[in-house]
């Protein structure tokens, strides 16, 4: 398992797996980190995990000091402390064709996480939809949700978070 799997899967979704336990904004101390793992049959390096954090083109781990935490993404409960924000005219989500009827019918939900993530661009909208299959970005308006009073916040690495989207502000392509 590459190490930023490993990262993904124990700071946003298993700390507990590993005998760790978040702080409130998702933090732990990267010693206590790498001993974790390394008790459980995983080994790196500090040069590894800094590597991996540097190079990640989705910057889904941040660094402070002796700390590291998933930017986004969690399952487990923690508050990333992110200020609203005014969001773009337009936010947008990939997904495949076979989630656009119920999509249709209650918008978008966070699922298993705590909010739904939407990305500043189509590229990016395009590429996280592939991962599931042949993608379909979907368009948000999200600055009507904004002004109907939706909260939007914006992680460190750029994704975009708010509750759910409800059915009318999803811009669906082609015909319906």
């Amino acid at each position: 398992m590459k190490v930023s799997k490993y990262l993904a899967k124990h700071l946003r979704h298993q700390p507990g797996r590993i005998g760790l336990t978040l702080d409130a904004g998702g933090w732990v101390d990267i010693g206590d980190l790498i001993e974790a793992a390394a008790t459980h049959g995983f080994r790196f390096t500090r040069a590894e995990l800094d590597h991996v954090v540097a190079t990640n083109d989705k910057r889904r781990f941040a660094v402070e000091g002796t700390r590291i935490r998933a930017s986004q993404g969690h399952t487990v409960e923690v508050d990333l402390g992110l200020s609203p924000a005014v969001p773009p005219p337009y936010l947008y989500h990939g997904t495949v064709a076979s989630c656009l009827d119920a999509i249709r019918a209650e918008g978008l939900r966070p699922m298993s996480r705590h909010d739904v993530h939407l990305s500043p661009d189509r590229d990016t909208a395009t590429r996280v939809g592939a991962r599931r299959g042949r993608p379909v970005v979907l368009s948000v308006d999200a600055a009507a949700m904004h002004r109907d009073g939706h909260v939007f916040r914006v992680s460190d690495n750029g994704v975009w978070l708010t509750e759910a989207v409800p059915p009318g502000y999803v811009r669906f392509p082609g015909p319906h």
